[in-house]
């Protein structure tokens, strides 16, 4: 039922880019696949991009050195200059407290994600706390996402 839902989603979702394509530009309806094809195309592209970036960044030894050696992060123009950048402070916070995150991302999870729904300064200001305790390993119990 649940695969049902999604895929029924998704074509809804994609039918609406070929309505897009073809009756929104004028164009029959049969050349609707043209444009669904350059939004495929250029989403991937870009997916990727932000994926290869973030994954070769946030876990390079250079930026967990950086990190390292200020655990309250306190950079105001680098702070304004990626939020910027990427789009708010709620996404760099998730690059920001990266090590954070991986001390157990199961309990923890995005924190651009917290930060959509708490606001980015209240996660700053919980994962500088976490930080001023110190990186551990938890003792917890596992999580769902650890047993597997």
């Amino acid at each position: 039922p649940v695969r049902v839902k999604h895929v029924a989603f998704l074509m809804c979702l994609w039918g609406s880019v070929w309505m897009l394509g073809s009756w929104g530009m004028g164009r029959p309806l049969s050349e609707g696949w043209c444009f669904v094809s350059m939004v495929s195309t250029f989403s991937r592209i870009g997916w990727s991009a932000a994926w290869v970036f973030i994954t070769n960044f946030n876990h390079s030894h250079w930026w967990n050195e950086f990190l390292a050696a200020d655990p309250e992060r306190t950079w105001p123009m680098l702070h304004a200059t990626m939020a910027f950048l990427l789009g708010g402070r709620h996404r760099w916070n998730e690059m920001l407290f990266h090590d954070v995150h991986h001390m157990c991302p199961g309990r923890i999870g995005a924190m651009s994600q917290r930060g959509r729904f708490h606001g980015w300064q209240k996660v700053h200001d919980a994962c500088v706390e976490i930080l001023a305790a110190g990186l551990w390993q938890s003792d917890d119990n596992e999580t769902v996402m650890e047993q597997h």
